[in-house]
C-alpha cells in the first residue's frame, strides 16, 4: 500500500472513532481561515480580496484563471484551456507553474511539495469551493513558506444544516461537458455533519489533438465533541488522464496554424489523494487551539515527444527517428515520472487579552513538515511508449530521491489602541534538503534557516473607511534540485528574499459599494533565475541579484438593488510601471548569458491589466458582461520584440477578451444558463515559455443547476 493511501485510511478511521461521541459544539471551531469574510477585511494590513460563491456563480466561472482575473494584482497565463496547471503571477512575478504563490486549501498547503518543488501540475475543480481568499503583503507571516508575492486560499464548502444538495451539468463547444453532484446533511442527534462533492470534466482544450479528462471528489466531515471541541476531516481524490502537449509552436508552425499540435502522442496522467484532520479546542473563552494533521500523495507521469528548448523530438539522434518528419512513426517517447508524499502537523494557538483597556490578540503557530520526492526520467522506443525501451536513447535516464524536513514557527500579535491597530510578527523557517542519485549512488544534503519579520498597521478613519500599511520580508526557498546538484554537491543557492511594502485605503458605504486602492513595492535582493525552462536533471539556477516591482491596484464594486434592474459593476485594475532588473544582471537565455539585461523589464509583467464586470437583474433573469484587458509584455529577459523562430522569445501584444453570461432562475430549485467565453473569438498569444501557445478560442456553453 502506498504511504499516502495508508495515511488516508488512518485519518478516516480516526474520524470514525470520534463519531461515537455526541454533543453540541461551536460551529467552525476546527476551521483555519486567512480572511474569513469580507467583513473581516478591516483587520488586514494589506491588499486582501474575497471572491464569494455568488461572484463565481454570477459569471458561471469555467476555470481558476477566469476567477482570479477578477482580483487586481494577479496575472494568470493560459496553458491547456481548463486551468488544470495554473500559472499564477502576483505583481509582476513570473507566473510559471505558480511557483511564487502560496496555494492553500482551508489554510493548509494545497501544493504537493511547497518547500522542495512548489510547482502546480494540478488544480482542484473550482466548483468544490465556496469562496476564494487572496492576500498580498502583510499577513502572510502566518502562512509560509512562500511569502514573496501572496497567497490564494480556497475554502471548501461546509456541510449543510439539513439534508440538501444539487446536481449541475454543462456542455458546449470543443467537446466541453461537465457535471457536479453535491449532497450533505447534519445530524443534530450526534453533532455529525457531512458533505460530498463530485465533479467530472472533459474538453478538447484550446489546441488541436487535445483531450482533457478530470475527475475530482471531495468529502468533508465535521464531528462535534462537546461545547468546546470539534473535529473536521477533509479528504479528496483527484485524477486526470489527458492527451496534452508539453511544447508550443515554432513561429512557422504558428503562422501555418495557430492551434496546431503535432505531438499527438503526449500524455499526462496524475492522481492525488489528500486528507487533513483538524481538531479545534476552545480551552477558555480567550484561548483556542487548532491542530491540523495533513497528508498528500501525488503521482504525475508526463510522456512527451518534445523538449521545451527545441520543440524537436527528444530522441532525434536515434537513426530510427529522423526528426519531425518521422515524429509519429519512428521517434520514441520520453516519460517524466514523479511521485510525491507530503506529511505535516501544525498546531495554532490564539490568545485574546488586553494591555490595560486595549485589546491584544496573539497567535502562535508551529509546523513540522516532510516531503519525499521520487523522480525518474524514462525513454521509450515508440511514439506511444509508456515504459522504458532498449533503443539508442531508451532506458532509465534519471532516478532521484529528494527529501525535505522543515520546521517552522511564527508569532503574530495585534494591539488595538482606539482606532489604531498594530500587528508585528515574525516567522522562522529551518529547512534541510537531501538528494540521492540512485543511478550513480551519490547523495548530498544542505540546510538553512531564515527569519521572516513583518509589521502591519491599520487605522479606522470612521465606520466606512480605513487606512492600512505594511512591510514584511518576502521569502521563498529554492527547490531541492536547485540547491543540490545531481552529483550530490551543494550549489549553496540561497533562499529568495525581498522587502515588500504597501500602503492603501479601504472604503465601504451602505452595503452598496466598496473600494480598495493601494500602492506597493517589492524590492528583491536575491531573486532566483532559472537557466532551464524544463527544470530537468541538468538544470541549474542562480541567485542573480535585484529586481524591483512598483505599482498600484484598484478594486471597486457597486450594486444598487433598489433599481428595477439591480445594476452592478466591478473593477479590478493593476498598474505596474516598474518591473525591472536592477544593477548588473546577465541573461538566462542559452547563447546570451554574457548579455547584461540590467534595466530590462521582467518577463510576463504587463504595465496595465484590468477586468470590468457589468451586471443586470430583472426578476428571475440576470445578465453579466465581463471584459478583461491584458497589456503588452515581453516573454524573455532580453526584451526581444520580434517573435523568434523557435517561438520562445518575443513581445506578446496586448489583448482584450469578453465573456457573457445569461441565466434564468425558474424557481428556488432550478436555474438554467448560457455563457460565451472569449465572446469575440479573439486570437492571442498567451505564453512563449515552451513555444507559442495561444489562449482558448470562443467557447459557447449551456447548462442547468438543480437544487434539492
Amino acid at each position: 500500500m502506498r504511504p499516502a493511501k495508508a495515511i488516508f485510511l488512518i485519518l478516516f478511521s480516526m474520524l470514525s472513532l470520534s463519531q461515537a461521541i455526541a454533543a453540541a459544539a461551536t460551529e467552525a471551531l476546527a476551521e483555519i481561515v486567512v480572511l474569513g469574510s469580507r467583513e473581516r477585511l478591516e483587520r488586514v494590513a494589506g491588499g486582501a480580496h474575497v471572491l464569494t460563491e455568488k461572484d463565481l456563480a454570477d459569471s458561471r466561472v469555467l476555470t481558476i484563471n477566469e476567477a482570479l482575473r477578477k482580483v487586481p494584482g494577479i496575472f494568470v497565463r493560459e496553458e491547456e484551456g481548463l486551468g488544470l496547471r495554473p500559472n499564477i503571477g502576483i505583481r509582476g512575478l513570473n507566473p510559471t507553474r505558480s511557483t511564487k504563490v502560496l496555494l492553500l486549501e482551508d489554510g493548509l498547503p494545497l501544493a504537493f511539495a511547497p518547500y522542495g518543488d512548489n510547482a502546480s501540475y494540478f488544480h482542484p475543480s473550482i466548483e468544490r469551493f465556496s469562496r476564494i481568499e487572496v492576500l498580498k503583503n502583510s499577513g502572510q507571516i502566518a502562512f509560509g513558506p512562500q511569502t514573496v508575492g501572496g497567497l490564494v486560499n480556497y475554502i471548501s464548502a461546509d456541510p449543510p444544516e439539513a439534508f440538501s444538495g444539487r446536481f449541475a451539468a454543462r456542455g458546449g463547444s470543443r467537446g466541453y461537458r461537465d457535471w457536479q453532484l453535491v449532497m450533505g446533511d447534519t445530524l443534530a442527534s450526534t453533532g455529525t455533519g457531512w458533505r460530498i462533492d463530485a465533479t467530472r470534466k472533459q474538453s478538447a482544450g484550446s489546441r488541436e489533438n487535445i483531450e482533457l479528462d478530470v475527475t475530482d471528489i471531495g468529502v468533508k466531515l465535521r464531528q462535534e465533541l462537546g461545547a468546546e471541541q470539534s473535529l473536521t476531516l477533509r479528504a479528496s481524490v483527484y485524477r486526470e488522464r489527458s492527451q496534452v502537449p508539453y511544447s508550443g509552436l515554432t513561429l512557422a508552425e504558428f503562422i501555418d496554424n495557430p492551434r496546431a499540435n503535432a505531438f499527438v502522442n503526449d500524455f499526462f496522467g496524475s492522481q492525488r489523494i489528500a486528507a487533513a484532520l483538524t481538531h479545534g479546542w476552545q480551552i477558555t473563552d480567550d484561548m483556542t487551539l487548532r491542530t491540523s494533521v495533513y497528508a498528500t500523495g501525488f503521482e504525475r507521469d508526463w510522456w512527451r515527444q518534445s523538449s521545451s528548448s527545441t520543440q524537436r523530438p527528444n530522441d532525434a539522434s536515434d537513426p530510427a527517428c529522423l526528426g519531425m518528419r518521422n515524429l509519429n512513426t519512428g521517434c520514441g517517447n520520453e516519460g517524466r515520472l514523479r511521485n510525491y508524499t507530503t506529511l505535516g502537523i501544525e498546531p495554532r494557538l490564539s490568545v485574546d487579552g488586553s494591555v490595560g483597556a486595549h485589546p491584544l490578540r496573539t497567535v502562535i503557530g508551529l509546523r513540522h513538515h516532510r516531503e519525499h520526492q521520487h523522480r525518474q526520467q524514462v525513454h521509450g522506443d515508440t511514439p506511444r511508449a509508456r515504459a522504458a525501451g532498449t533503443g539508442p536513447n531508451a532506458g532509465l535516464r534519471e532516478d532521484n530521491l529528494r527529501e525535505v524536513d522543515a520546521l517552522s514557527g511564527f508569532v503574530e500579535t495585534s494591539l488595538t489602541v482606539d482606532r489604531l491597530t498594530v500587528t508585528p510578527g515574525v516567522r522562522v523557517e529551518s529547512i534541510r534538503y537531501t538528494r540521492s542519485n540512485k543511478l550513480t549512488d551519490r547523495s548530498g544534503s544542505t540546510s538553512f534557516t531564515q527569519l521572516v519579520p513583518g509589521v502591519g498597521v491599520t487605522y479606522k478613519i470612521n465606520d466606512s473607511a480605513q487606512l492600512f500599511a505594511g512591510m514584511h520580508r518576502g521569502f521563498a526557498p529554492p527547490r531541492v534540485e536547485d540547491a543540490i546538484r545531481v552529483d550530490g554537491a551543494s550549489v549553496e543557492l540561497e533562499a529568495e528574499l525581498s522587502w515588500n511594502r504597501e500602503v492603501g485605503v479601504r472604503v465601504e458605504a451602505q452595503d452598496r459599494w466598496r473600494l480598495e486602492a493601494s500602492l506597493f513595492e517589492m524590492d528583491f535582493t536575491n531573486q532566483i533565475v532559472p537557466a532551464s525552462l524544463a527544470g530537468g536533471s541538468g538544470a541549474t539556477l542562480t541567485n542573480a541579484g535585484r529586481t524591483l516591482h512598483r505599482g498600484a491596484e484598484l478594486a471597486a464594486e457597486w450594486r444598487d438593488e433598489r433599481h428595477a434592474f439591480a445594476p452592478s459593476a466591478r473593477v479590478a485594475w493593476t498598474w505596474l510601471p516598474i518591473a525591472r532588473y536592477v544593477g548588473t544582471r546577465y541573461s538566462a537565455i542559452p547563447g546570451h548569458t554574457d548579455v547584461d539585461v540590467g534595466g530590462n523589464r521582467l518577463p510576463y509583467a504587463a504595465r496595465h491589466s484590468a477586468t470590468v464586470t457589468l451586471g443586470l437583474q430583472r426578476g428571475p433573469l440576470a445578465a453579466q458582461l465581463e471584459g478583461t484587458w491584458t497589456g503588452a509584455m515581453y516573454g524573455d529577459d532580453l526584451n526581444t520584440v520580434a517573435l523568434s523562430a523557435d517561438g520562445q522569445r518575443g513581445r506578446l501584444g496586448g489583448h482584450a477578451i469578453a465573456n457573457f453570461t445569461l441565466q434564468y432562475q425558474h424557481d428556488e430549485s432550478l436555474t438554467v444558463y448560457a455563457s460565451a467565453k472569449n465572446l469575440l473569438d479573439r486570437l492571442y498569444i498567451g505564453d512563449l515559455s515552451r513555444g507559442i501557445v495561444v489562449g482558448p478560442p470562443r467557447l459557447l456553453q449551456a447548462g442547468f443547476e438543480y437544487r434539492y
